[in-house]
């Protein structure tokens, strides 16, 4: 039996090989980023992991060629990347260069899995790399808001990441391996460090809870992405990702095939099961509203996606190849939402 996604999105097998766990590339300081130089039809990478955008002028990316500049950054996580797209002529920011703001080349500056924290750190291990920049553009949120669910999780005054369970397992069986037997009483000046299995906890936080976390962490990296970007003259704005059950109740006829396949063939269980209130259109109301008050307080401009994509897509559109990436359609109405919003030309 051939599967929906097969035969509505062919080109997601590009993305589950090129974000095989097996190859996954792990880098100092970032934890993880994506596979370099990597070749398909549906997504290739330069050097340095960056996907390649397109524009009038041909493709670019930030390990490519390098161009004279000024350059403008598209900044988050898949979304950013554009998982889901056809081929790399069709993600935000290619379709920002060619079609609704093509005065400046873009490019992706994301990654899968990347929360707010782990965006900066990308932008600050490769800023050398960059010719002048006019604008950062940072879509992004869910990751940020749905990393508040593993609570319990000593992560040293930090956001919890994705796969940090994975980390903290790895680092306890460093610690056991140079662990030596204490000899005296004054061996050590302190107690020793818990042998103790970092797990999240149990409990569940509440939904209001995640998104006050969410938008503080948010608005801290804000921070010091307006001190960087003072320096090169660049302007910060902020866009919340729209998340398919954040955006309306009825799926599109496709997406609700492919939605309703998804959830049968998860290992993880349902969205519903996964998530529960976070996905809901209140709480993606709740955050957007949370987050655009944050900006405005730090002069950010905020874009609210959820009710300009609202406004301008109708119940049939297929927008989305899962409930968080978006179809070739979906990538080119969040762009012109983008220069529209942000007036960029």
């Amino acid at each position: 039996m051939v599967r929906q996604t097969e035969l509505l999105t062919p080109q997601l097998s590009d993305y589950h090989d090129f974000l095989d766990r097996g190859e996954m590339r792990y880098l100092p300081y970032l934890m993880y980023f994506n596979r370099p130089n990597f070749r398909s039809a549906a997504i290739n990478t330069d050097r340095c992991g960056f996907r390649v955008s397109h524009g009038p002028d041909g493709p670019g990316s930030v390990g490519g060629d390098r161009l004279g500049g000024p350059v403008r950054l598209l900044v988050g996580g898949s979304v950013s990347l554009g998982y889901g797209a056809t081929d790399d002529r069709a993600t935000i920011a290619s379709r920002l260069w060619s079609q609704h703001a093509p005065s400046k080349p873009w490019f992706t500056f994301g990654a899968p899995y990347l929360n707010s924290t782990q965006e900066l750190l990308l932008f600050m291990l490769h800023r050398h790399l960059l010719p002048p920049i006019d604008e950062i553009v940072i879509i992004s949120g869910f990751n940020t808001l749905v990393m508040g669910q593993l609570t319990g999780m000593d992560v040293g005054g930090q956001e919890p990441f994705f796969f940090c369970n994975e980390y903290f397992e790895k680092m306890q069986e460093l610690r056991a391996r140079y662990a030596k037997p204490a000899r005296t009483k004054q061996w050590r000046t302190g107690p020793r460090p818990s042998s103790q299995k970092v797990t999240p906890s149990a409990a569940r936080p509440t939904t209001a809870g995640m998104i006050r976390s969410a938008v503080d962490v948010t608005l801290r990296n804000l921070d010091s992405w307006l001190v960087m970007a003072a320096a090169t003259g660049a302007r910060v704005s902020f866009a919340l990702q729209p998340l398919a059950t954040w955006l309306r109740e009825t799926p599109a006829p496709q997406e609700k095939l492919l939605f309703d396949e998804f959830d049968k063939l998860s290992d993880y269980g349902t969205w519903e099961e996964r998530y529960g209130d976070v996905g809901s259109i209140a709480t993606g109301a709740a955050y957007a509203e949370a987050l655009g008050e944050a900006c405005a307080r730090k002069g950010v401009p905020f874009v609210d996606t959820l009710s300009r994509l609202a406004a301008v897509a109708k119940p049939s559109d297929w927008l989305f190849v899962d409930r968080g990436h978006y179809t070739d359609e979906g990538n080119d109405v969040v762009a012109q939402v983008l220069a529209e919003s942000l007036e960029l030309t």
